[in-house]
């Protein structure tokens, strides 16, 4: 009957609703509760006296509408307090500040009403903590929509970003000197489109017609028409823009009039340039102070010349979800029309798009670890480890390369859980309460739940769920126990032990590499897994050791990173 709760109520809201009524039932009450609507949604009985249901609905509507008349008045939960027959304390249930329904104790009539040891006649003392218990709810009820709320939003800005990755990494990789101009510019419109919905995008090179230079339409989609004539308007307008310091040209009537006339049909536009450093391109205006000329004189080219020359430009128009293009889109297209000026120009492939997946994961991680000074790097080294071990894992479990790579970014993520995690729980120095324990261990799970939603994550999800269970069951947050335990978890859960044992924290120092070791072999067949745990410490951990103190280069070969960023990448977008 919970399910009815309107989806203004979370998961987390609706389980600590059921948690409440299964506890405050042991206590001889009653508890209710009901929606926005006043319909009674839940019902959980003590087993000592019978409730109310239409007595229960009424006062239900009396506190919404109360908390209507006080809206904005007031901040805080209130517990209201009636004795029409029946006691019954009542609180409004919010969720982003708006009332979503109520939470009610029946406490019974005089004659009914439990003692907390179970005997009948109440006292005032009892109504008093009863009245605590569910302000207490009330609040808690809000503070958790909240937390999951933030998640959600880190869980979906991290889905937009990854989007807007895999496409500039497939525009790298599709970087074909076979394939034809067209082909790969009509790929590159249709794959933006998919995250960015606009009525209309084309995409417009210089070619040169009959002796003369001009801009002609090389792919395109959607309601959008340009002839020559406004080619070489947008050009000019584009030019314009850039001379002046900005990156693109953005033209709306959101915020004021449009600055340039354009056709009725233009609700907003953004144009951004295809820079090309050959021969190719018609010669770009450059202004003394333009940015195009402080570029230029940063990398120690002439501007003005052939070698900073605009070779096409891509416009979209009418952004549809929301009212216009803003500085993030343009960072978008910018990036887009770069690629696709590469391609165009030269045939070389952008190396650095390949990293940036990488690099977005790793300024991810160091945030987290940012949120405790005492483990900042912590996740890069815990990915390192666990890739050392998992290229030295043989036998039945011996790992290729692409499984190798998936364990080394499950390591990477394996703390990202902790954003829902309380920075004064991750940075309290003294010993943590029991609460604060359960707090803390359940970052795997929101970690886990963050990437699940991302498809090309799936593979990894498991080692950052299970990098805290342990072989004899007593691990967190499932209690999983021996072959349960999925062996991208043992690996990264090994890893993670290690690191933290040769790390100083506030409340003791960092171990030597033997001592960790030694402590490593006495946790085999309890805390981890007999054949990972062999691995590790038949490896040479000296050796691993003295990487990780300079700055782990070694550990990818000719401190190659890039090559090997690379291949991360590859192995979740191809």
């Amino acid at each position: 009957m919970l399910d009815t709760i309107k989806r203004d109520v979370s998961s987390l809201q609706v389980r600590e609703l059921k948690r409440f009524g299964g506890k405050i039932n042991k206590l001889g009450v009653n508890f209710a509760v009901c929606n926005a609507d006043s319909e009674m949604i839940l019902l959980c009985g003590g087993g000592k006296f019978k409730s109310d249901e239409e007595q229960l609905v009424k006062l239900s509507q009396r506190v919404l509408k109360q908390s209507d008349e006080r809206s904005g008045a007031e901040t805080e939960s209130k517990v209201c307090q009636f004795d029409e027959g029946n006691q019954v304390l009542a609180a409004v249930l919010k969720s982003d500040g708006e009332a979503v329904g109520t939470a009610l104790i029946d406490l019974g009539s005089e004659r009914s009403s439990p003692r907390l040891g179970g005997e009948a006649g109440g006292t005032n003392n009892e109504g008093r903590i009863m009245s605590e218990m569910l302000g207490l709810l009330a609040e808690h009820f809000q503070t958790a929509g909240q937390a999951e709320k933030q998640i959600d939003i880190v869980s979906n800005e991290l889905a937009q970003t990854y989007e807007e990755i895999v496409l500039l990494h497939k525009l790298s990789t599709n970087m074909k000197v076979t394939e034809p101009d067209a082909a790969f510019l009509q790929m590159a419109c249709d794959s933006l489109a998919d995250i960015v919905d606009v009525e209309g995008m084309a995409i417009l090179l210089e070619k040169t017609i009959e002796g003369e230079k001009r801009l002609v339409l090389a792919a395109g989609l959607g309601l959008i028409d340009v002839n020559e004539r406004m080619a070489v308007i947008l050009k000019d307008r584009l030019v314009e823009e850039i001379n002046s310091g900005h990156e693109a040209l953005l033209d709306s009537e959101v915020d004021s009039h449009f600055k340039y006339n354009w056709p009725g049909n233009v609700k907003s536009i953004i144009v951004v340039p295809f820079w090309g450093k050959g021969k190719t391109g018609a010669t770009f205006p450059c202004s003394e102070g333009s940015r195009v000329a402080e570029d230029a004189l940063r990398l120690g080219t002439p501007y003005g010349e052939n070698e900073n020359s605009m070779i096409g430009l891509m416009v979209a128009i009418n952004r549809i979800d929301k009212p216009d293009f803003d500085s993030t889109d343009a960072k978008l297209f910018n990036s887009v029309a770069n690629g696709c000026a590469i391609f165009i120009d030269n045939g070389r492939l952008f190396k650095d798009l390949e990293e940036l997946f990488i690099g977005s994961l790793k300024a991810l991680t160091s945030s987290i670890d940012a949120k405790d000074p005492y483990t900042r790097g912590h996740s890069e080294r815990v990915a390192f480890i666990s890739r050392w071990i998992a290229e030295r894992m043989d036998g039945e479990e011996s790992l290729k390369g692409e499984e190798i790579h998936k364990i080394y970014l499950a390591g990477l993520l394996h703390d990202i859980g902790k954003m829902g995690v309380n920075d004064a729980v991750l940075r309290k120095k003294g010993k943590l309460t029991e609460q604060e324990m359960n707090d803390m261990r359940k970052h795997p799970s929101i970690g886990a739940g963050i990437l699940s939603g991302i498809k090309q994550m799936r593979d990894i999800v498991s080692g950052v769920l299970c990098h805290h269970e342990r072989i004899d069951g007593k691990g967190y947050p499932n209690g999983l126990v021996g072959e349960q335990i999925p062996l991208v978890g043992k690996i990264v859960g090994l890893a993670d032990s290690f690191d933290a044992m040769t790390s100083k924290r506030t409340y003791r120092g960092a171990m030597t590499v033997g001592e960790a070791r030694a402590e490593i072999e006495r946790g085999l067949g309890t805390q981890f897994d007999e054949k990972v745990g062999r691995v590790f410490i038949s490896s040479d951990i000296n050796q691993l050791w003295d990487f990780m103190q300079d700055g782990l280069a070694e550990i990818y070969g000719n401190g190659n990173l890039s090559e090997y960023s690379t291949a991360v990448v590859g192995t979740l977008v191809k």
